[in-house]
């Protein structure tokens, strides 16, 4: 049920702790709540919206915002659905009840990570489309699952699908950190995750128990993975769940056209902006491995960086500030004129 928009909240601020409130948590996200919310939105939007499932149980929303020109590539606004799990024990406030403090503090889990983002991205739109505004770029909404989990029946199956192809993009968006101080933080590639599985046979036993050949005493931490293995014993072995060896990076210099329309609306804003190498990893590097330009960010300064942490939370007015944000960016990244190859 939608909540009744209070007299006294901004709506935006009433529809992002709707979405928080949804359980799109791991092990078992409600998907299918998430679902129905974007079908609402695009609704409200007055805009199409298409679903691709990329794997049984895991679908890729997409609400897309035809340009004057679609022939010319696309931007698009990626967004994960779901979020980690939470330790309720740790939290001040029921971490899916978005309760709003007397500071303006919204506590949920994925209130930075990214929940936020997703509804700044929709209450743009709808600020734009409000006013009358159409720019020559198609501008596409993207709202993928199982990001938190490694994205595998996420994003990484995702743009290996035609439906990705036709999109036709020329630039993404994606999630960032958020920021202590009055600067932005801005993400242009990342660290490559490896997620390894060591197999180590052996009798299990607790510490206080001398049991022979217990899988514990066989791993040996050693310099490498290999080594670990090899001095385990000839049945210990290891494989990969993930492992990334990309290293694409997207231009930030002001000679490239989406790095100069995204930098010079930062500019004129007067905000600061902060390049960085994203310490984890996101759904970024899944497009960046396409050969396609992505930037992470989330507009969170003067906010501590609570993702995946206990009382996690954004405050109100940096939320809405937020929305102001991509309400200058979207035009300026769906205006970029005509590039090489697209007249």
């Amino acid at each position: 049920m939608t909540d009744k928009r209070s007299l006294t909240e901004d709506p935006s601020v009433t529809l992002f702790r709707e979405y928080l409130r949804l359980k799109t948590v791991h092990p078992e996200p409600d998907y299918d709540a998430a679902l129905r919310f974007l079908e609402r939105m695009a609704e409200e939007l007055g805009l199409p919206i298409k679903k691709v499932e990329v794997c049984p149980g895991r679908v890729v929303a997409i609400i897309t915002w035809v340009g004057s020109r679609p022939e010319l590539k696309s931007v698009v606004l990626n967004s994960h659905t779901d979020v980690v799990p939470v330790y309720e024990e740790h939290w001040k406030y029921d971490p899916f009840a978005a309760v709003k403090d007397a500071d303006g503090n919204i506590y949920g889990r994925g209130s930075q990570d990214m929940k936020c983002v997703t509804i700044q991205y929709i209450e743009a739109i709808r600020r734009l489309k409000a006013a009358g505004k159409r720019f020559s770029r198609t501008i596409h909404l993207t709202f993928v699952p199982d990001e938190e989990v490694g994205g595998h029946k996420g994003m990484e199956t995702f743009v290996k699908l035609p439906e990705f192809h036709k999109l036709n993009i020329g630039f993404a968006l994606d999630e960032g950190l958020a920021n202590p101080t009055n600067a932005y933080t801005v993400f242009y590639g990342e660290r490559n995750p490896w997620w390894i599985t060591v197999h180590c046979p052996g009798s299990p036993g607790h510490g206080s128990r001398f049991v022979e050949n217990t899988a514990a005493e066989k791993l040996e931490f050693e310099e490498k993975i290999k080594a670990w293995c090899k001095e385990a014993g000839e049945d210990v072995t290891y494989d990969f769940a993930q492992k990334h060896m990309d290293q694409n990076f997207t231009c930030t210099e002001e000679s490239d056209p989406w790095w100069h329309a995204f930098s010079s609306t930062c500019k004129a804003m007067n905000m600061t902006v902060k390049k960085e190498i994203f310490p984890a990893a996101t759904d970024s590097r899944f497009i960046r491995e396409e050969g396609l330009p992505a930037i992470g960010f989330s507009p969170m300064n003067l906010t501590p960086i609570l993702l995946h942490d206990h009382n996690e939370y954004l405050n109100e007015q940096v939320f809405l500030r937020g929305i102001q944000v991509y309400e200058r960016l979207l035009p300026a990244l769906a205006s970029v004129p005509p590039l090489s190859g697209e007249e």
